[in-house]
């Protein structure tokens, strides 16, 4: 089995075995100290809260976005914002309040830029092959020198 397809294993071992029951054990440690009632009614609030930071801040990244591009800047910080604002939103949508812990991590514009570097980083592994720097030189990769004629 490759690399790749073994992380892919584990990611997904974790996302649908290990995280609905850490999910479970948190729900009923606080089911049994605030009791069941009080219990559902936080997460009836953390979802109204959830949904509020998600329109509030989706609309802010669109405005970013449009922004960008309407001024003709490369839009990567606010496309990675609203890619995470996405996610962010998707584990606010499952109930418990783990994933909407992580959900809020990355929907709350003090805590995104971290993510956002994360992100990144992963982003320009996959895509240049490990050297997040690229081409060029001291970074192995073939340099070519030309020049622009204008015509």
């Amino acid at each position: 089995m490759s690399r790749r397809r073994r992380i892919a294993t584990w990611v997904l071992f974790v996302a649908f075995v290990v995280v609905p029951l850490v999910e479970i054990y948190v729900l009923i440690q606080v089911g049994q100290v605030i009791g069941p009632w009080w219990t559902i009614l936080l997460l009836v609030l953390d979802s109204i809260l959830g949904s509020w930071l998600i329109k509030h801040e989706g609309a802010r990244a669109w405005r970013a976005l449009r922004t960008a591009l309407e001024t003709g800047q490369m839009p990567a910080r606010e496309l990675a914002d609203g890619a995470l604002i996405l996610v962010g939103g998707t584990l606010m949508l499952s109930p418990g309040f783990v994933t909407d812990a992580f959900g809020i991590l990355l929907i709350l514009p003090v805590t995104r830029p971290v993510a956002r570097r994360l992100l990144t980083r992963l982003v320009a592994r996959r895509l240049l092959g490990g050297d997040a720097r690229g081409p060029g030189p001291g970074s192995g990769g073939s340099v070519v020198r030309g020049e622009v004629l204008d015509e």
